[in-house]
Formats: C-alpha cells, sequence, structure tokens
C-alpha cells in the first residue's frame, strides 16, 4: 500500500481507468472525480459512472462549461470542427484542451482536501502524450508544488502511467484483471465510438497499436519464444 486514500481523476479512458484499478490496489480508500466540460463525448461521464460503481468507489462529477468556452479552434469541444487522422508535424493538434489538466487537477486538489485526501491520481503520460504539453512530468510536478504552496498541504500526485507506452498500459489492466473492462467499456476514441472506437482517429490507432504490441508480447511469452519486455 502506498497509503491510505487517494482520488482518482477519471474520464472514463483506457489511461484513467486503468489508474482508478492500480489505485484501488495500492490505496485503502479510493474516490473518483469526472468532469463534464463542454467535451463532444459527454457519454465518457456515464461511462466513468459506471466504472466507478462497479469497482465500488465513491464518484463524483462537476460541471466546468468554462473550459470549453476558452478551447477555442478545439476539436474536442467545437461540434463544427472534424477530427484530424494525422498529428500535426509542427503544432499542436486540434484535440489538445488548454488548460484541461491544470484546472481539473487544482480543482480535484482542492475537492479531496475537503475529504482528507491527499494523494491524486492521474493518467497522464509522457511517453504516449500525442503532444500535449499537460501531460509531461515536468508540468506535472510543477504544479504538485503550486497546488502544495496555494493550499499549504503536501498533496502528491502519482502518474503510474507517465513512462510508459500504451502496450505496457495494457500489460498493467491484464495484471489488474480488468482487461476487458478497459477494453470493452472505456471511450477512448476521439469520434466517441466506445470500446476499440472509429480505428482511424489518432487516440484509436495509439490504442490499437498498443494492444497489438502486448498481445504479440504474450504470444511470444506463452510459446516461450521470448521474454517479456
Amino acid at each position: 500500500m502506498i497509503g491510505k486514500s487517494a482520488l482518482v481523476v477519471l474520464s472514463g479512458g483506457q489511461d484513467s481507468t486503468t489508474c482508478l484499478y492500480w489505485a484501488k490496489r495500492n490505496f485503502e480508500r479510493v474516490a473518483a472525480l469526472s468532469f463534464r466540460y463542454g467535451q463532444k463525448h459527454v457519454a465518457e461521464v456515464d461511462l466513468a459512472h459506471d466504472i466507478a460503481r462497479e469497482a465500488n468507489v465513491e464518484w463524483e462529477c462537476m460541471d466546468l462549461p468554462f473550459i470549453a468556452d476558452l478551447a477555442k479552434d478545439c476539436s474536442l469541444t467545437d461540434t463544427s470542427l472534424e477530427i484530424e487522422e494525422e498529428k500535426p508535424a509542427d503544432s499542436l493538434p486540434s484535440t489538445f484542451v488548454p488548460g484541461r489538466n491544470l484546472f481539473f487537477l487544482s480543482i480535484a486538489a482542492i475537492y479531496a482536501c475537503q475529504k482528507g485526501i491527499f494523494d491524486l491520481v492521474t493518467g497522464v503520460s509522457q511517453t504516449d502524450f500525442s503532444g500535449y504539453p499537460d501531460c509531461r512530468d515536468s508540468f506535472i510536478k510543477s504544479l504538485n508544488v503550486t497546488i502544495n504552496l496555494a493550499t499549504d498541504r503536501q498533496f502528491r500526485i502519482h502518474t503510474p502511467l507517465m513512462w510508459i507506452d500504451k502496450a505496457q498500459t495494457w500489460k498493467m489492466a491484464d495484471e489488474l484483471g480488468v482487461m476487458d473492462i478497459v477494453r470493452y467499456r472505456t471511450l477512448t476514441c476521439y469520434n466517441g465510438i466506445t470500446g476499440d472506437g472509429c480505428g482511424h482517429c489518432p487516440s484509436c490507432k495509439l490504442r490499437q497499436k498498443g494492444l497489438e504490441q502486448y498481445e504479440q508480447q504474450r504470444k511470444r511469452i506463452a510459446q516461450g519464444t521470448g521474454q517479456e519486455d
């Protein structure tokens, strides 16, 4: 056990759901917080609720509509914009929501403090960060310091996926015994399709590539022809 209590920022996607079950393994008590922020695919919030309920985790959702108001030209919040199938080489992807993790984690810390919780868990990853600057380790560490200074408390932000790729994230879900939940009941697709998704948006491609790599690793190990990466 890492600690007594933790709050997971739960989107209903692959990464945060894996982190929810990671937290259940590492903390005695786990709560989850989701957000409606004007995202196109608000169905992810309903999935987060169902996942938390099945995991026997206290869950709450907060409305932050101002995030969408600030996220101009973001294809995850503007219904008039189509999802890019390829990430642009020299600019932020159109799916980047400015300030999202900054707001989420700051509000999560204040919410957690009221519950006597000082461990926060988020599913960001610098290995597979899709070009989002607020998924980097340097940002999380900086925000952790800022939150502690702002609240005069000692929060710890845990990032179980920070240095692992999608294949290793699938491996973690499998080891936690929630492979099917993560694969079939989470929403990671930028086009809003649950489970394996649309198959052609950047998020689906990354997720599918990782799944294929992990399944190949499992097959090699089962056949005794290779070692785990």
